[in-house]
C-alpha cells in the first residue's frame, strides 16, 4: 500500500492507491482524485473512476509521462487542479510524477515562472 503524503490543506500525493485507501481518502474529507497514470501501466486499480465516483469523489485521469511535462501540458494540468474540489489527491504509480505536478502547481500558483519551476523539479530529481 502506498503512503498518502499531505502537501498542504488542498493537495496530497500518493503512488497507486488501493481500494481501502480510496475509502480512507473519502472518509478523511478529500473531494477529488487526479490520476496521472497511463492506461497501459501495470498495477492499475480496476475501474478506479467508477469506484472513486461511487464514494462521492470527483475523478479525473490526465495520463502524464514525466518526459512530456511541458509548459502547454502544465497549463492544462494547472487549470484542472484549480477547478477540482479541494482537498485533492494526486496520484501516479510511485508518487514521483504526482510530486512533480504538485510542486509545479504550487510554484506557478505562487508566481514562479514555468521554466524556473521546471528546472527546480528537475534539480530535485522528480523528472
Amino acid at each position: 500500500m502506498n503512503i498518502v503524503r499531505k502537501i498542504n490543506n488542498n493537495l496530497a500525493i500518493a503512488g497507486q492507491i488501493a481500494l481501502d485507501q480510496l475509502q480512507q481518502i473519502a472518509d478523511e474529507g478529500y473531494k477529488s482524485v487526479l490520476n496521472l497514470r497511463l492506461p497501459d501501466e501495470t498495477g492499475l486499480l480496476a475501474n478506479e473512476q467508477e469506484k472513486t465516483e461511487l464514494l462521492g469523489l470527483y475523478y479525473v485521469n490526465l495520463p502524464t509521462k514525466p518526459e512530456d511535462i511541458n509548459h502547454q501540458g502544465m497549463l492544462q494540468m494547472y487549470q484542472t487542479i484549480t477547478e477540482l474540489p479541494k482537498p485533492t489527491l494526486i496520484h501516479c504509480d510511485n508518487s514521483i510524477r504526482s510530486a512533480a505536478i504538485a510542486f509545479l502547481y504550487i510554484a506557478l500558483k505562487q508566481g514562479m515562472g514555468f521554466e524556473k519551476a521546471l528546472q527546480r523539479v528537475i534539480s530535485l530529481g522528480l523528472i
